[in-house]
């Protein structure tokens, strides 16, 4: 049986812990894997004044 590739892309075990103690680069690690999804949820869609939308990154 194949791993399924929703799996292959989660972070080890060992670099979670990691970060979870506190070092610096697998902190960097974890953030540079989600930045993706960060930004998709920093991006909000905003209205001019004649109402039309526009998608900002909310900082």
């Amino acid at each position: 049986m194949e791993k399924s590739s929703k799996y292959s892309k989660l972070l080890p075990y060992h670099i979670i812990a990691a970060a979870a103690s506190g070092d610096v680069e697998a902190i960097n690690e974890v953030l540079k894997h989600y930045e993706g999804y960060i930004a998709a949820l920093s991006t909000r869609m905003l209205y001019d004044e004649c109402g039309n939308p526009h998608y900002c990154v909310d900082v």
